[in-house]
Formats: C-alpha cells, structure tokens, sequence
C-alpha cells in the first residue's frame, strides 16, 4: 500500500477559522482574515471542535493518490459517498501480471499462501485464456465490418477485457485518487480507525489521519475513531481495547 497527500487547500486551518468567524462578524471578509494569527487561529479551530460547529470544516479539502489496495477495499471506501473517486479502470487497461494482496492473515500460514498465490495464477492464466478467445471472435467480427487490421485489434481487445475483467478476484490491485473535505474524512476515520473496520481500510485510513494531521493538527487534533476522545460507540461490539487504541493515537500524533 502507498497512500501520497497530494493536494489540499492552503493554509486549511486559516480557512475553516475564517469561514466560522464570518458567521459572527459584522466586518469584511479581508478584516476577518486580518485577524487571524497562528494563535487566534489555533483558539478557533479547538473551539469549533468543541462545541461541535462542523460545518466549516467542509470548506477545505484533501487529495490523497493511494495505490496497491484491492478491489475489496474499493468496494468499501466508495460506500464514503461524501468523496470523489478517480479509479483505474479495468475496462481500458489491461491486467498483464496483475498485482494482488494477501491478506496477512494467509500470509503467514504457509499452506494457506501457497494455496492463495495458486489461486491467483489460475485467475491470471484464466484471464488471458478468455482475453485472447474474445479477442479472435471481437477481431473476425471487426474485420468483416471492414475495419483496417490495426483498428480493429486495439478495438477488439478493448471489447475482450470489458468482459475477461469478471474472472479477476478481490485481491486485484487497484490505483486510486480521492478527494473529502475535512468533514467527510472525520466521519471516515472515526468509522474505518476503529479496531472493527477491515484491517486493509484501516490501514489506509491510519496513514490517510498521519498524513493529514501533519498539515492541520488542530484541525484533525480530535479525530481518529470515537475511543479516543470519548466513550466507545460500538455497544455490545466494543473490542474492548480503548486504552490502547489511545496510546497508539497519542504515538501516531506524536510522528508529526
């Protein structure tokens, strides 16, 4: 997994301060920014988080690239509708070799990998096989219609992968650009930090907190999931781990 912070709004804190201060104010938007030092700022945005004003959070915004998931995260981060998503298209680019995770749980169970690492080979060697017999009957059928040779090959093998894309698994890799204003990534990492999320999403959701803690951490000083400024929202389902899940907050702020 490789997850960059490869945009967001400048100066965010500055930002969601003044966007909260002009609620208030009775002056122009220049003198509210005026006002605003490191310190005022800082006060501001704590005081936000306090009393629970979240609205002007969402003006600013983060940019993160994230590579080497699997489409089985996908298939979950894409449920934060909240976000924009740019993602890899298996219909346009062709999986030669394609990558895949291995859950750390089979990984360390030698028979287990062995039978996994199979798995996906079959897949891979299924893939071609339906890939190239599509491509022929796309290419006959293309080539009858009196599409020059060249064309049609770059238009039959986009037919076949459209279709040969089912065989691949969950594992498959997959590169990812995504967008949340800081409101939306609050409520992400309260849901997918906790100990009960999915043990890939968590993991990127952790560096995803690192990184944009680093930029804003007045801002993000509050968040990760619900145990480590409060009560455990989970019920009967709590992992029961809270003290140190804090601990590992309060170590993952500290790499700032």
């Amino acid at each position: 997994m490789r997850v960059k912070l490869i945009a967001h709004t400048p100066e965010p804190e500055k930002l969601v301060a003044a966007a909260a201060k002009n609620c208030y104010s009775s002056t122009d938007v220049d003198s509210v920014l005026e006002g605003l030092t490191e310190e005022k700022t800082a006060r501001f945005v704590q005081m936000l988080s306090e009393i629970g004003h979240e609205s002007p959070i969402e003006h600013v915004s983060f940019t993160f690239a994230i590579e080497g998931v699997s489409r089985s995260l996908l298939a979950q981060i894409t449920r934060h509708r909240m976000a924009s998503f740019s993602v890899q298209s298996q219909r346009y680019v062709r999986e030669h070799g394609f990558e895949y995770v291995v859950p750390p749980a089979i990984d360390k169970l030698p028979e287990a990998r062995e039978q996994f690492i199979r798995a996906m080979e079959d897949d891979q060697r299924t893939y071609e096989a339906l890939t190239a017999a599509l491509m022929e009957g796309y290419l006959e059928e293309l080539r009858a219609q009196g599409i020059p040779d060249a064309q049609a090959r770059g238009q039959a093998e986009k037919r076949a992968i459209e279709d040969a894309r089912y065989v691949l698994p969950n594992a498959c890799t997959t590169r990812i650009v995504m967008t949340a204003n800081a409101r939306s990534l609050a409520n992400f990492f309260r849901l997918r930090c906790c100990e009960r999320a999915q043990w890939e999403i968590r993991a990127l959701a952790e560096e995803m907190y690192r990184l944009v803690y680093a930029v804003a951490p007045t801002l993000f000083g509050r968040c990760g999931p619900a145990c480590v400024d409060g009560p455990c929202t989970e019920g009967k389902m709590c992992c029961g781990k809270a003290a140190a899940v804090r601990a590992h907050y309060q170590q993952l702020r500290a790499q700032k």
